[in-house]
């Protein structure tokens, strides 16, 4: 493993010229040459990708498609939920973005540009605004020797600036919630290693929810005499969106003393009328420091002035009072710059904070104010931004011990292969830029769906929601729904193993969802018929859509009717006990034990044949679209299987005998049916049919089985799947979806022939799905394959990170050749399943992490 990872590192690093390794950077993360460029490139999967025989299967679907798509587009001038025809086209530069949990995101690419904006909520813009660089002036003996713009770009604007830094120079390194880019100055025997650092803590629910991130600029000095140096930030009142133009935007300066620290810096005041906010590039006051600014500037032209200003004396002049309002049609600028002597063969650090304070958001339809988490310590006046900056600079380096600590037990297992460290850590980007809101609950809200505790519902405002507020983030950058559960089910690792209040307090909303009802009438788009947006005791799709109203509108998704969907209840009832069994919070189970009930009993009706395992119709699987199951399959069977297992487990818990005693039944028959049904002697069949496709091999097909170890069950008396099946079946989906599909170098390709080809039935069945194969590898390792579970999930970290350079963009999807789809998707954080195998499963090399091993030997 460790021979491949540096191979790897080799070619994304191979255009590198120097032997500079940087201050401090850590060996283990995603480490590219700026200079580097990814040799494929691949286009978005769009509605002429879709093959003529699915044409022909769907074709009601496009039609009523396309029509809901223009009067969306072209009458209501909103932006669809999933757009067809206009997919983001994939821009290979992505890096870690900035900021913390909820409060919005602006991300920097690997290269250095500010390129990817989410500060109104749930909506990205991907526009990269040139004149947002940090630039660097060195002076000796009171001359500027140097100055360079720290940018391999050669923009057409700005020409009074020097730009074209030699990418051969440089390179990123990402471990997120960190990242660093080193710049070796060429002739300048200088070395520049800028850290960036966002406050992304596990387990903590303060400064975690903070938008606010910090640039340490460590300065490596290799000369024989000592230097001068001075870097500058430039930033424009904006995020290059048209609004930028709009007119009555303005800046200023700022000094704030607190608690003995003192820090200054420039307030951009961003004055639009929906959810304004404000920018702010500040940095800590020191003895040897000197911080100058330039409040405002035109970044049109060549902007000589400013380039003039600092080359002179490597400080700006920092002009006192406001600017004036910009007119209609202008942009406005500032620039902050801090300087500071490093000595001969010697070193020493420059900080900058970035902020961002936008604490009253609203959504598309208007309709209400909500408040973010992180005003809940700095208030909602809009008028943070200085006191976010001072607590940025004056605790990131507390926020560096946090992240070091939670990191370095990983990182240090020896046993575990470098790309995992990377893929693990990295992937953990979504979690912030997944279009997140983190916010407070308002006082009038009842989450309850109007079915209180005495009633078998939920309290009006659980205490978890109440204490840690409201969290929600979107299927993917490109299906811009939040909280879509069906894909939830798989990324909910990254949130119950790291921050599992919000996983707790996101399961109360749904479980309020569960029990409400919307009658309204819609036409959903597959079947073509119309039916209520939402009926009671199933789980809702999603709980809206950021361009409309979230929480209070649900299932934004209109293709399927979520009444006939099998799996999202299923998926409730088994995150709820494998919450429970992580956190040991018997009052959230307690809760949730009477709505688990009632989705189960709706789930009943589907056994049409009283041998207690649920049936499929159409398009039931519904995590594979389109991918038509017949009878009881795999997939949906399965998770029945595995959750009537749980509410067996749970009726124990909660002293409930004759509840035990009723779903052990269920199990026993249902189990004996599902391997009468589906068993074919090496692994289950995709579905019951008998039709000429029914005994494909689905990579998924163990996901019960997967839920039950993740709960510390699938053995003993809370069984659902013999031992020797479930490994027979592992066994042959490595064989088969893993080894025979490209070569066994990009993952398990959803749906794979006994013959070895695969499945080209649907859309879907012949994609690879990430975090679905970091799913089966977390199966894979709690079932003691460990060898194959790293050798599949690696196949897809290659191929996304390394081949395709979809470095902080982890699609839901790509093909053997030509397409993915599907760009910044939720579902990869399902890596994170595959670290809780590792920690609850025999020990590999070392002494075991936790005290809970498996009672077997695994397969």
């Amino acid at each position: 493993m460790e021979s491949g990872d540096n191979s790897s590192t080799a070619e994304l690093m191979s255009r590198y010229v120097s032997l500079e390794l940087g201050y401090g950077v850590p060996k283990d993360g995603w480490r590219i040459c700026l200079a580097h460029e990814f040799k494929e490139k691949r286009k978005p999967f769009q509605a002429k990708d879709v093959s003529l025989s699915n044409i022909v299967e769907h074709i009601g679907l496009g039609v009523r498609y396309l029509k809901w798509w223009y009067k969306k587009t072209q009458i209501e001038k909103k932006a669809p939920f999933i757009d067809m025809f206009r997919a983001i086209p994939l821009r290979q530069i992505y890096g870690a973005p900035l900021g913390g949990i909820g409060g919005g995101t602006i991300t920097r690419g690997w290269r250095g540009e500010f390129c990817r904006w989410q500060l109104n909520p749930g909506m990205y813009h991907y526009k990269t605004v040139i004149a947002n660089q940090f630039t660097v002036c060195l002076r000796r003996g009171g001359q500027t020797v140097y100055q360079q713009v720290l940018s391999v770009e050669r923009p057409p604007t700005l020409q009074g600036w020097n730009w074209g830094y030699c990418g051969e120079y440089a390179f990123y390194h990402a471990l997120y919630p960190r990242a660093w880019t080193v710049y070796p100055l060429p002739g300048q025997n200088v070395t520049l290693t800028c850290r960036q650092v966002s406050p992304v803590i596990p387990h903590d629910y303060q400064d975690s929810s903070l938008p606010v991130a910090v640039f340490v600029w460590d300065i490596e000095n290799k000369n024989d005499y000592p230097l001068d140096v001075s870097i500058m930030l430039t930033m424009v009142n904006g995020s290059g969106h048209k609004d930028d133009k709009s007119g009555g935007h303005w800046n200023e300066p700022f000094h704030l003393e607190k608690a003995g620290e003192s820090v200054s810096g420039v307030l951009l005041h961003h004055c639009t009328t929906v959810n304004p906010y404000t920018l702010c590039m500040a940095a800590r006051e020191q003895s040897d420091r000197e911080i100058s600014h330039q409040t405002a500037f035109s970044p049109k032209g060549t902007c000589g002035v400013l380039w003039g200003d600092l080359i002179a004396d490597g400080r700006l002049d920092s002009p006192t009072g406001s600017s004036p309002p910009t007119q209609k049609g202008e942009k406005v600028a500032a620039a902050l710059a801090v300087g500071c002597p490093v000595p001969a063969q010697g070193h020493n650090d420059l900080e900058f904070s970035l902020a961002w304070d936008m604490p009253n958001i609203t959504f598309g339809s208007r309709e209400r104010e909500h408040v973010r988490r992180y005003t809940r310590f700095f208030g909602t006046k809009a008028d943070a931004a200085p006191s976010l900056s001072h607590h940025a600079l004056t605790h990131y380096r507390l926020w560096e011990r946090s992240i070091e600590e939670w990191q370095r037990p990983i990182l240090q297992d020896s046993s575990l292969p470098s790309w995992y460290k990377s893929a693990l850590f990295n992937e953990l980007y979504f979690v912030v830029d997944g279009g997140t809101v983190w916010t407070e609950l308002p006082e009038d809200s009842d989450v309850s769906g109007g079915l209180r505790s005495e009633d078998g519902g939920l309290p009006a405002q659980p205490a978890i929601i109440k204490e840690y507020g409201r969290f929600a983030y979107l299927e993917g950058q490109e299906y811009r729904m939040y909280n879509t559960y069906d894909v939830h089910f798989y990324a909910s690792f990254a949130l119950i193993m790291l921050w599992p209040k919000l996983a707790l307090s996101l399961q109360y909303d749904i479980a309020g969802s569960v029990v409400s009802c919307d009658p309204t009438e819609r036409l959903h788009l597959m079947s073509g018929r119309n039916s209520p947006v939402k009926v009671k005791n199933v789980v809702p799709h999603d709980i809206g859509d950021p361009d409309d109203e979230p929480w209070q509108r649900v299932n934004a998704y209109l293709i399927h009717d979520t009444a006939d969907w099998k799996d999202l209840n299923l998926k409730f009832v088994l995150q709820v006990y494998r919450d429970f069994h992580l956190t040991q919070d018997t009052q959230y189970l307690q809760d949730m034990w009477p709505i688990c009930q009632a989705v189960m009993e709706s789930e009943m009706k589907f056994d049409t044949d009283g041998d207690g395992l649920i049936e499929n119709s159409g398009y039931a699987d519904q995590t594979y679209d389109g991918w038509t199951a017949t009878g009881p399959s795999a997939y949906c069977g399965g998770l029945w299987l595995a959750s009537v297992c749980v509410m067996c487990k749970m009726a124990r818990l909660v002293n409930n005998e004759a509840a035990f005693h009723r779903f052990r039944d269920i199990l026993d028959r249902g189990s004996a049916a599902f391997d009468k049904l589906l068993w074919n002697g090496q692994y289950y069949n995709y579905d019951s049919s008998g039709q000429d496709l029914s005994n494909s091999v689905m990579s998924d097909q163990c996901a019960g089985q997967w839920f039950l170890r993740a709960s510390g069950l699938g053995d003993g008396q809370f069984q659902a799947f013999p031992k020797e099946k479930i490994c027979s079946a592992l066994k042959s989906v490595f064989d088969l979806n893993v080894m025979s599909f490209a070569g066994g170098q990009m993952g398990a390709v959803n749906g794979m022939r006994p013959e070895g080809v695969p499945d080209h039935s649907s859309v879907q069945s012949d994609e690879v799905w990430i975090g679905v194969v970091y799913g089966l590898a977390a199966i894979m390792i709690h079932e003691g394959m460990l060898e194959e579970g790293l050798r599949t999930a690696e196949g897809c970290y290659r191929t996304v990170w390394e081949r395709l350079g979809m470095a902080f963009q982890t699609p839901e999807a790509y093909c053997e050749k030509g397409i993915y789809r599907s760009l910044a998707y939720m579902r990869p954080l399902s890596i994170w399943a595959m670290q809780l195998a590792l920690d609850t499963s025999q020990p590999r090399d070392q002494a075991p992490k936790t005290t809970t091993t498996p009672t077997d030997q695994g397969c």
